[in-house]
């Protein structure tokens, strides 16, 4: 899966921050990290809100996304060189000063580059990718992939590193499969629409507790 870096100028203001996360969440999504999608969402709400608060309400900034070996790499430029972002051990009552917090937590590092025109904030998070072009091998993904080699008696396509037409290949394997499954249940006189809706309810509740996970800072 390619997963080109990209960017986008913006005036920092209040009501861009939830422009930009659905842009985060829609670019997550074709890059295949939606486990990875309510931090990035944090993270660039905290970064653009900072400039917001310590730069000024109309500074131009630039959000850029990118890969970093396997983890997520956000930035956020913008043009003061002396405002700087710092950690404070803010109390839970306090209104200010929890921004950079929040990424501390769930970001696996982040930083502060100063150039000469503008000063970068940046943070990278874990995406549990096995390498930079690949997709997120979970257990669910490796028991699918072992299925469908069982079923089709060949080893399944996979959708990193093939083109479009690879992709629809792959597809079609697995909603063969899937049919397959419900001709099974409906066979067995099991109610169909009752196991979508549960499967459906099962993965949803991965994804959120996956989020959750890959998002933890690795202890030290």
């Amino acid at each position: 899966m390619s997963r080109k870096p990209w960017d986008l100028n913006f005036t920092a203001e209040p009501e861009e921050v939830a422009a930009l996360r659905r842009l985060m969440r829609l670019h997550l999504g074709v890059w295949g990290l939606h486990e990875v999608t309510d931090a990035a969402q944090l993270c660039v709400s905290e970064l653009v809100s900072n400039i917001i608060t310590h730069v000024g309400t109309g500074t131009p900034a630039t959000l850029a996304v990118s890969m970093n070996g396997v983890h997520l790499r956000i930035e956020v430029h913008d043009p003061d060189t002396r405002a700087l972002p710092t950690l404070l051990d803010a109390g839970s009552d306090s209104e200010t000063g929890r921004g950079m917090a929040l990424i501390d937590a769930v970001a696996a590092r982040w930083g502060v580059q100063l150039r000469p025109d503008r000063k970068v904030t940046w943070c990278e998070l874990v995406t549990g990718l096995a390498s930079p072009n690949g997709h997120v091998e979970g257990p669910g993904v490796l028991r699918a992939e072992a299925l469908l080699e069982l079923c089709t008696n060949a080893r399944p396509p996979r959708l990193s590193g093939v083109g479009r037409l690879g992709r629809v290949v792959a597809e079609e394997s697995v909603i063969t499969v899937i049919t397959d499954f419900l001709h099974w249940l409906r066979a067995h006189g099991c109610d169909v629409d009752d196991v979508l809706d549960r499967a459906q309810s099962r993965y949803d509740a991965e994804l959120n507790g996956l989020v959750g996970e890959v998002t933890q800072r690795p202890s030290s």
